[in-house]
């Protein structure tokens, strides 16, 4: 499977409109994939973004004709029912055809409680919840008239008319082995995030072959997708800088323990500021960039998505795509 590169649209940090300016222009620099985060509130109050994901990405494949498109990730079981995730994903599959996924996650109650007051799962109702979200909306895409009892959700002959006339791929997130293990089985690939050591990426795709198999299904034929936290700027101290609009994702999880807000969050996340840098490649060197994604491309994830922290974005994303995207193209393509 061939490695393909990609850029993370930040919808926590910009607005839309901003949003598809940065995923066009990256687009034109070579890279060939945008990912979009689905939020309802952001990781920051003050000055923070949290445009709709579903418009957006319908913009975003008629501004750009050749850029693939997924969500990394959109969760289909609480503030969405996953027959409005099957029919807003037809409709873009039929505005993009081959060029759109869905991924997909057991989410946050950072979005989910404060869009309809409801008590926010936990994790096992959670994952019981997405594998029959995963099971109606591939229903929904295939059949008609689909009427659905399951222990979550219901559809009474419903009917998805514009379908798409590929099928759209569904990439489940995991950070542990059962999230895995659900990918294999019901998905189509996994989604996971850097910076969290060798071992674990090692069980993960170890319990989605398990997963695979057990249902199966062929291991190799499913993506594996990571997004690779980078911050480069050919000065050192500049790319360090850069990442403290990303201090959130330094706290430990005793420190998100209690933070159900944005306001909360960010509170939290200016403590960190100092460590921000510590989750993300921080570069001045292309090659350093190379020799920081090795380890991942080597344990066999295919499709690389940068994740960018600056603020001043279309200058870091200049950089990147004019002095480390080569040396990545040269080295995997």
């Amino acid at each position: 499977m061939a490695i393909t590169f990609g850029y993370k649209a930040s919808a926590e940090q910009f607005g839309p409109r901003t949003l598809v300016n940065l995923s066009v222009q990256a687009v034109d620099a070579g890279l060939q994939t945008v990912a979009v985060s689905d939020h309802f509130q952001g990781w920051k109050h003050d000055g923070g973004h949290a445009p709709n994901v579903l418009p957006w990405l319908g913009a975003l494949v008629t501004e750009s004709p050749s850029v693939t498109v997924g969500t990394s990730v959109l969760t289909p079981t609480l503030r969405y029912h996953p027959s409005i995730i099957a029919q807003a994903f037809g409709t873009l599959g039929c505005l993009a055809p081959g060029r759109v996924w869905l991924g997909v996650g057991t989410g946050e109650s950072l979005n989910e409680t404060p869009a309809t007051a409801a008590e926010f799962p936990g994790v096992k109702e959670r994952r019981m919840r997405l594998q029959e979200a995963l099971k109606l909306i591939r229903l929904l895409w295939t059949e008609e008239r689909v009427t659905f009892e399951g222990e979550y959700y219901q559809t009474q002959n419903a009917t998805i008319y514009d379908k798409p006339d590929q099928q759209i791929p569904i990439h489940v997130a995991a950070g542990g082995p059962l999230a895995a293990k659900l990918a294999g089985r019901a998905g189509d690939g996994m989604i996971v995030t850097s910076g969290k050591g060798e071992e674990l990426y090692t069980t993960l795709l170890d319990a989605m072959a398990e997963g695979a198999e057990a249902a199966g299904r062929d291991p190799e034929t499913l993506d594996r997708i990571i997004e690779i936290k980078v911050s480069y700027d050919r000065d050192l101290d500049t790319a360090r800088e850069a990442c403290k609009p990303w201090a959130a994702l330094a706290l430990t999880a005793e420190e998100k323990t209690d933070i159900h807000g944005p306001l909360e969050m960010q509170h939290a996340a200016e403590k960190a500021e100092d460590r921000a840098h510590t989750r993300f490649i921080v570069a001045d060197d292309p090659q350093a960039v190379v020799e920081g994604i090795r380890p991942y491309a080597e344990l066999g994830l295919r499709q690389l998505i940068f994740h960018l922290p600056s603020d001043d974005q279309s200058a870091q994303l200049k950089a990147f795509t004019d002095d480390v995207l080569p040396v990545l193209q040269a080295e995997y393509l």
